[in-house]
């Protein structure tokens, strides 16, 4: 069980979380909780109006609301904003969406009652999964739409799924054993005005994305070694005098996957040539960039895992109700972009190292496309072509959605992050390079298998196997499309993750659905 206190969360943690990890507020978090609170319900008798409190919201941020009306407000602040369009976001997503929304409200800025976040609890806890639209969001006010459904449900209004069917919410938190949330002053807002869901979306995508950075570098070395590549680019001396972290980490771990490999040093060029195309030479610079994206947003998305992020924020050692601009998405929106520009990099060399293992002008003398009658047969030729058509719409999905903005709420709300839709895209290039990445496997691994009397080293083999159990070498022409969406959704379960990333704890399978 993960105790929520307003930590940041890791990456890993996230996912687990996704995966039905159970949570529960710190106890530490409920007294934070209760303070502001106090400081909440002191402005509210004040009658001075305070943002949130007992006015209107964006452009009617100036309205007065009565005294018996303020509960009221919270529920129709609620209602309106409940407006998301399109596909529900997965059950893991959706949980993840809850869990971060508790979280930051045990930070003790937001003026809700302990019961608020303990309710989110429970939600995760007796998987009560409350039906939210992927669209609509625009990043600021916060994830208004998307974290609008979730407080809906909590309310016992929407739609929730439980029990593998989706349902209306009130039946859902009936069979779940729970009473529906009643709202009282500011919390119907604390629950919409965040970042929520875009971090959700997201930091599952990244989680994804680093997993696929990892086994870039396997495919790549078994790419390397079906062309019968040379190792000496990869050697320790030339990233020493270029010390970009990821570049580095990427070379030694090419070195370690190439190390015990047998094929001996004269079969690994040809006579008149002394290094590989980019494609193989360039790994560790290409890979290692791209790591150094992913650390980048990863870090920004376990940053707000841990920050107060609606309006206004409480902070009760002083009595201040504040209104600021935290939930503005800027700093995720600009990680998930700068991830999505570094996958379709990733992505983009991939393609090149498929293509030298299927063009018979560049392939080390491999059959062409790999097919066992060239000719009468066709191989791999389409699924390279599927990757090239993969690649096309990364690239086009590439083009940042927080350089966008247009105003919103009258014209208050004038300047949006669009991290929502950068959150999406990114989701979406994780995929294509999950599809892209299996092409890549299955052809380095029917290549290989044309190579007599050469033995890839261990860990090389063992991934080969995995491979080989759900897509074995190719003998003759046959449909690939299933097996390659199978391979790429043993990638997105974890089940490369012993040569992906090596290093990291195994996370419950299903956590990205």
């Amino acid at each position: 069980m993960i105790q929520l206190g307003g930590q940041q969360l890791k990456l890993r943690e996230i996912a687990q979380i996704a995966g039905g990890e159970r949570v529960r507020i710190a106890p530490h978090a409920v007294g934070l909780m209760e303070a502001s609170r106090r400081t909440v319900e002191r402005a509210a008798a004040d009658h001075k109006p305070v943002y949130g409190i007992n006015t209107g919201f964006g452009k009617l941020c100036d309205v007065k609301i009565a005294d018996e009306e303020l509960e009221r407000l919270q529920l129709n602040l609620v209602r309106s904003h409940a407006c998301g369009i399109g596909q529900p976001l997965g059950e893991g997503e959706a949980r993840v969406v809850a869990a971060l929304r508790a979280n930051t409200l045990a930070l003790g800025y937001s003026g809700v009652r302990p019961a608020v976040a303990e309710f989110l609890c429970e939600m995760i806890n007796r998987a009560v999964c409350p039906v939210i639209p992927e669209k609509g969001s625009v990043g600021a006010s916060g994830d208004l739409a998307p974290l609008a459904h979730l407080a809906l449900c909590a309310i016992g209004e929407g739609e929730a799924f439980f029990g593998g069917r989706r349902m209306g919410s009130a039946e859902a938190l009936g069979l779940a054993g729970l009473m529906p949330l009643k709202l009282e002053a500011k919390e119907g807002l604390a629950l919409l005005n965040g970042t929520q869901a875009l971090a959700a979306v997201g930091a599952l995508a990244l989680w994804r994305a680093h997993r696929l950075a990892g086994l870039a570098d396997v495919a790549g070395a078994l790419t390397l070694e079906a062309l019968l590549g040379t190792p000496v680019a990869f050697d320790q001396r030339i990233h020493a005098s270029r010390p970009h972290r990821g570049q580095g980490a990427a070379a030694a771990r090419l070195r370690e996957l190439l190390s015990a490999s047998d094929v001996a040093p004269e079969r690994r060029t040809a006579p008149a040539r002394v290094q590989d195309a980019y494609s193989l030479r360039c790994m560790p610079q290409v890979h290692g960039a791209v790591r150094g994206a992913l650390e980048f947003a990863g870090t920004a998305v376990e940053t707000e895992t841990g920050s107060a992020t609606d309006n206004p924020l409480v902070f009760a050692e002083s009595a201040a109700v504040l209104s600021g601009g935290n939930f503005h998405g800027a700093p995720l929106a600009l990680g998930f972009d700068t991830a999505a520009i570094a996958l379709t990099t990733l992505a983009s060399i991939a393609e090149r190292r498929i293509d030298r293992l299927v063009n018979p002008d560049l392939n080390r003398g491999l059959p062409a496309f790999l097919a066992a009658h060239p000719g009468v047969g066709s191989g791999y030729m389409i699924a390279h072509v599927a990757a090239v058509a993969l690649l096309n719409e990364c690239k086009v999905m590439a083009h940042p959605a927080s350089i966008d903005n247009v105003p919103t709420s009258g014209g208050q709300e004038d300047h949006v992050s669009m991290g929502m839709t950068a959150a999406l895209k990114l989701r979406r290039i994780v995929e294509n390079g999950e599809a892209i990445a299996a092409i890549e496997l299955m052809a380095a691994s029917t290549a290989l298998s044309l190579r007599e009397g050469f033995e890839p080293g261990a860990e090389l083999r063992s991934a080969l196997e995995a491979v080989r159990a759900i897509s074995p070498p190719l003998r003759e022409d046959r449909p690939l499309g299933r097996e390659i969406e199978a391979v790429a959704g043993a990638i997105r379960e974890g089940r490369f993750d012993d040569w992906a990333m090596p290093e990291a704890a195994p996370v419950p399978a299903g956590a990205m659905q």
